[in-house]
């Protein structure tokens, strides 16, 4: 019996994903619940399961496409014998070729045709009730839409690549890029059926590594005959595609500069007691609780203490209502090999400090295995970075997006200072909050900043 395999939903405000890698290839056996293939949406990485046990009988959708969800990605066959249904779909359309009236062009239907996963329209956009009209249906994500308002894109002016005449990521940056994207009357119209299309450039050698470079035009001719970029070498240097995760960085990183006013204040930290406590107690609390014990859970506990005392910097934005969080979910960047994510703790101030350190480790655990659910990196109210793990002194985040503040922590090392008008080595800390100054002010952030230095050179609260 085969079993369809689909794109899945990665969350309620996913409409889309990404195939990055097959794990397995056709005629390989596979279990139930056996990661099958990796996909990258707007907001989580992750290996998908197998829904059956069998032979993965078909591969669908290439590694790098973005379809949408629901769309079926792959076929498996239950009963493990994945030849002996394979001829029947190449049989058929033999036989009905010669019927040009009941086997229409794939070129002419593809507009007909409704998408198989009824795509959601945008809920500004009223259902079509004519053809007369581009601009009465709209199907696009979330994403699509966002990047359409943020570079001025009216979106009913392009013909969707998509399935049901879907506007896609691509299409969206095919046009803020400056390609063309010609509308849906253009694409009709008899001007542009009889206009002639350009000619493709002759072919041009495509070099390995260790071959002759590739340059200029003959880049630019390699791509539009369907070279991988990845393959396409030069001189001194080689063209490397942005992973889709890297591209959802960079698009959010220039979205929340865009959308945020950045302020940046700094302070030092005397980490010496804490420094002092953990050294005592962290040999004992992994051997009683299994888990190590970093700096990061001390911190995560001042920044709830701070956030209770000024509760504006858990906030978000809502056009001219700022809305106050009464949870307090931090979301901790997790740098991966591929990239950077931000999973969630959710409720950090009702938890202890052993609880947050499990949750810590968990999250970032299964951040690096790809384990992670959608709804572990959704709903952060604040979030904390930490370039000092890396030896950074301080650095200076950009805010992650709706929240309103990000706290970065510096490396802790030791320092001479001045106490009492005395010099003392100590281990010190730079702190620096990212907050956005349509909502938070200087007094405010650095008031946060003092409460947190405040706790944790105090630092008085039981480790469990």
């Amino acid at each position: 019996m085969a079993v369809d395999v689909v794109m899945p939903q990665m969350g309620e405000s996913i409409f889309e994903g990404t195939i990055t890698k097959w794990l397995k290839k056709p005629g390989d056996k596979v279990e139930r619940d056996e990661p099958l293939f990796e996909i990258s949406t707007d907001k989580v990485d992750a290996e998908i399961p197998s829904p059956s046990a069998g032979v993965l009988k078909e591969i669908k959708i290439a590694e790098g496409q973005t379809v949408p969800i629901q769309t079926i990605v792959a076929v498996i066959d239950g009963a493990g014998g994945a030849a002996a249904s394979a001829p029947a779909p190449a049989a058929v359309p033999a036989k009905a070729a010669p019927a040009a009236a009941s086997a229409p062009a794939p070129a002419a239907a593809k507009p007909a045709a409704p998408a198989p996963a009824a795509p959601v329209s945008s809920p500004a956009t009223p259902a079509a009730t004519s053809s007369s009209s581009s601009t009465e249906r709209i199907h696009s994500s979330p994403l699509v839409r966002r990047l359409a308002k943020e570079h001025g894109v009216d979106l009913s002016a392009i013909e969707g690549s998509g399935a049901g005449g879907r506007i896609t990521k691509e299409d969206i940056e095919a046009v803020i890029a400056g390609q063309s994207a010609p509308s849906v009357a253009q694409a009709h119209s008899p001007a542009a059926a009889a206009r002639p299309s350009v000619p493709p450039p002759a072919p041009a050698p495509v070099a390995a590594p260790g071959a002759p470079a590739v340059h200029g035009s003959q880049y630019v001719a390699a791509l539009q005959i369907g070279v991988p970029r990845e393959r396409i070498y030069f001189g001194n240097y080689e063209v490397q595609p942005l992973s889709n995760m890297r591209q959802k960085i960079a698009e959010h990183m220039v979205a929340s500069k865009h959308v945020s006013a950045h302020v940046y204040s700094v302070d030092e930290i005397d980490m010496t007691k804490v420094a002092a406590i953990r050294a005592k107690a962290k040999e004992e609390f992994e051997k009683r609780y299994e888990t190590k014990l970093t700096f990061m859970p001390f911190f995560v506990k001042a920044a709830v203490a701070g956030l209770r005392a000024y509760p504006t910097l858990n906030a978000s934005l809502d056009g001219t209502n700022m809305v106050l969080h009464r949870e307090i979910n931090i979301g901790m960047a997790v740098a991966l090999d591929w990239g950077l994510i931000v999973p969630v703790i959710k409720n950090a101030d009702e938890k202890n400090l052993l609880g947050i350190q499990r949750n810590l480790n968990d999250l970032a655990e299964r951040a690096r295995s790809k384990k992670l659910k959608p709804e572990e990196v959704q709903e952060g109210t604040f979030s904390i970075t930490n370039p000092g793990v890396f030896g950074g002194l301080f650095g200076l985040p950009v805010i992650s997006q709706p929240n309103v503040g990000i706290l970065g922590l510096g490396a802790i090392e030791k320092r001479p200072v001045v106490i009492n008008d005395s010099i003392a080595i100590r281990s010190m800390c730079y702190v620096t909050l990212s907050y956005d100054h349509r909502v938070v002010d200087g007094a405010v952030a650095h008031q946060f900043l003092h409460k947190v230095k405040e706790t944790l050179e105090n630092w008085s609260e039981p480790l469990v």
